[in-house]
């Protein structure tokens, strides 16, 4: 079978490997589409994983299941994350998946982009999900980013009415836009440098973008909220910079929430009377876990999220080094995924 396997940034390389073997717990999926996460295009990121398979976003069809498998058939339509929880630990307990040493340590097998794709038992009976007829493959693969999205949004705990700012519209911001009304937002501001996602943004309902290379952003942000600022605060780029403005334009009582890591070796610096005198709260959002991506499948088949309105680009294997490049110049574009015949 051919895979895209990752040596550096700049060295992907399709390849033949073996067709995974299964065991009686395990299954196999012929994959159909393989979404490119933001994530995998921060060099500094993927490379300390490499060489790798890379992909990690896959739906396609269960082509064989293990003899001791229930509940799975060849020829289910199914979305796979590729980390999973034991379920039982106190991490797990307390609804913390991703700090399960289970989840850490589970992967897909060899990885997304990828003809076939082994799924261990856990990541099989603990977050794999039966699309629904309505949903597409290529909805499928953004189950797993929208439920990232999901989780930022609990943790951020927004309320009705609440003014949402969001820096950074790629897709991942684009989705934050698309489910803070559906978690209740009152007003939701884009922030962006790319005219594309900032028309893309307002036409998928956001009430004012701001062009960050043309403005006062702070001038602007306090002029669009009545001089309040934002309650919520989505902080998507990997930057101590954006970072810190981020909690230049939070509210009084309000929280920022760091999407993404930063890069190596960057600090924060910050008085903390800042945050105290004002009750700001700094939370982190790293991944998503099995009630998030069941959540996210919902919203999917709802149809807040789809593949219709976020894909924009759609590349064969062969091309997988010419779709990580686009996605890591961050244009015009939104998703692109790897379809398989």
């Amino acid at each position: 079978m051919k895979v895209a396997k990752l040596y550096s940034f700049t060295d992907i390389r399709i390849e033949e490997a073996p067709v995974p073997t299964i065991g009686p717990h395990e299954a196999l999926i012929r994959t159909r589409a393989c979404g490119i996460c933001s994530g995998d295009v921060m060099p500094w990121y993927i490379e300390k994983k490499a060489p790798l398979v890379i992909g990690h976003e896959p739906a396609g069809d269960v082509f064989a299941v293990g003899s001791a498998v229930r509940g799975f058939a060849p020829g289910d339509r199914v979305f796979v994350h590729h980390h999973a929880p034991c379920t039982v630990c106190r991490c797990c307990q307390r609804g913390d998946h991703v700090q399960c040493e289970t989840w850490r340590s589970s992967k897909i097998i060899p990885g997304g982009i990828a003809e076939y794709v082994l799924i261990p038992e856990v990541n099989l009976r603990h977050d794999t999900l039966k699309l629904p007829d309505s949903v597409s493959y290529d909805d499928g693969c953004l189950v797993e980013p929208a439920a990232c999205v999901v989780k930022s949004l609990n943790r951020s705990g927004i309320r009705k009415g609440d003014t949402v700012l969001i820096l950074g519209l790629g897709v991942m911001g684009q989705m934050h836009a698309l489910l803070a009304r559906e978690f209740g937002a009152g007003c939701i501001i884009g922030v962006d440098m790319v005219d594309y996602r900032l028309l893309k943004a307002i036409e998928f309902g956001v009430d004012a973008v701001i062009n960050m290379l043309e403005v006062d952003l702070n001038k602007r942000i306090s002029e669009l909220t009545g001089g309040r600022m934002a309650d919520i605060v989505i902080v998507g780029p990997n930057s101590v910079e954006v970072m810190l403005q981020g909690i230049d334009f939070v509210a009084a009582g309000g929280t920022v929430v760091l999407f993404t890591p930063a890069k190596p070796g960057e600090l924060i610096t910050i008085d903390p009377n800042k945050l105290y005198f004002r009750d700001i709260s700094i939370v982190t959002s790293y991944s998503c876990g099995p009630e998030d991506t069941r959540n996210a499948l919902a919203l999917i088949q709802k149809g807040v999220i789809s593949a219709e309105k976020l894909v924009t680009h759609r590349f064969s294997i062969e091309q997988t080094a010419e779709a990580f490049q686009m996605v890591a110049r961050a244009g015009d574009s939104l998703k692109s995924l790897i379809a398989f015949p």
